[in-house]
């Protein structure tokens, strides 16, 4: 007996698949019958502990736009973090920057770039934070705007960096960005940033940050459940009733 032709084969046959932990889509969960109604929380870090620190002067900036779109706005002063695996969790700045990405819903990232890539400040906090936190991933499904100021002409070595740290971390990583040349020259005297399309890109940044967050923090558990844990959630479900009824 001759075997039926592929192209003659249902389009639905996935036989690998688990038809258990199978979730068809449901577009009725993208859209809550109730929303949010508080502003959107967003964290602030920033990557230098220089006294004149343009990617602190930046963040500053973006924190006074997101506060203008209604966000509630913090910034987190890297100042006197140890080094990752230097000091214990309890430790009070792993404590405070932990607690603080548990409480927002987004997060703006600007770093300086230095030798082509982020420094070692706005790393060592992004190490602090955990993937998983009392078994819940305290980034996974929230929002994610990426900056960099830069000593010389206009560079993203940093801002592509930190994408891929915000994928790594479960981040919706927003599509907009700020890269900043020259920032040295963007500054006034008491460190505000003058008029300039570079301005106006962070304001870009952040109305689509706020956007994104708006969208996304009410249905961000729906967005990022995903098939693989399931199967795996099951596995390990079927496991341990298994090893209950062995004891038993």
């Amino acid at each position: 007996m001759s075997e039926t032709p592929a192209h003659n084969r249902s389009e639905t046959d996935t036989p690998q698949m688990e038809d258990a932990s199978f979730a068809a889509m449901d577009p009725a969960q993208l859209f809550p019958a109730s929303h949010s109604t508080h502003p959107p929380r967003i964290l602030i870090l920033y990557g230098s502990l220089r006294e004149h620190s343009f990617s602190r002067l930046s963040a500053e900036e973006a924190g006074r736009i997101l506060t203008r779109f209604g966000a509630e706005v913090k910034i987190f002063d890297p100042r006197g973090l140890p080094q990752p695996d230097d000091a214990p969790l309890d430790h009070p700045k792993v404590a405070e920057l932990r607690d603080l990405v548990t409480w927002c819903e987004g997060m703006v990232w600007s770093s300086p770039e230095r030798h082509g890539a982020m420094t070692g400040i706005m790393k060592s906090q992004i190490d602090w934070i955990p993937l998983s936190l009392g078994g819940v991933r305290p980034t996974q499904g929230k929002t994610l705007a990426v900056m960099q100021v830069c000593g010389g002409s206009q560079s993203f070595n940093t801002v592509n960096q930190l994408r891929i740290l915000g994928r790594w971390m479960r981040l919706l990583t927003i599509p907009n960005q700020s890269s900043v040349a020259k920032a040295w020259d963007e500054f006034d005297a008491d460190g505000r940033m003058k008029p300039s399309p570079y301005y106006n890109r962070i304001v870009d940044v952040m109305e689509e940050l706020v956007k994104f967050t708006l969208l996304t923090r009410d249905i961000k558990e729906h967005l990022v459940d995903r098939y693989s844990e399931r199967v795996e959630s099951r596995e390990e479900l079927s496991k341990r009733v298994n090893q209950s009824k062995a004891v038993g």
